[in-house]
């Protein structure tokens, strides 16, 4: 079994390309459980994660697959939280997306990326955006 802690952001595109990125990964294991994780970092309105495209597009995807999907929600920062759910639900590997940058902001990555490579010892895959369709 492989447990994935999938992070998305409110990209849809970028969600498109953390699912394709995982999906062989997930249909050649003896069993998946992902782990989807949308961090607010602001939410006075009390929104879901049921409401954020990107999750649902995400989760649909990977449901299609026979994947198990456990939605997660949490507000604050996003390094802190994903690397909290990640010890909490002790997974395998840490997904997040990673930002289109300029060939000299290429040489380092975004802050929250960033902060999850440097604050964990699993391994963490970064994807970047799926064209639009």
């Amino acid at each position: 079994m492989v447990r994935i802690l999938l992070a998305l952001d409110d990209n849809v595109p970028q969600a498109r390309a953390q699912t394709n990125a995982i999906a062989d990964i997930v249909q050649s294991a003896t069993g998946a459980e992902i782990h989807l994780l949308h961090v607010f970092g602001d939410n006075p309105e009390g929104a879901s994660v049921h409401q954020v495209e990107a999750v649902r597009e995400a989760s649909g995807r990977l449901e299609e697959l026979g994947v198990e999907v456990n939605l997660l929600e949490a507000s604050g920062s996003p390094a802190d939280e994903i690397l909290r759910y990640a010890d909490e639900y002790d997974v395998d590997q840490i997904c997040v997306g990673g930002r289109k940058r300029s060939p000299t902001g290429k040489a380092l990555f975004g802050s929250v990326t960033q902060d999850v490579i440097l604050g964990t010892h699993r391994p963490v895959l970064v994807c970047g955006s799926a064209p639009e369709e």
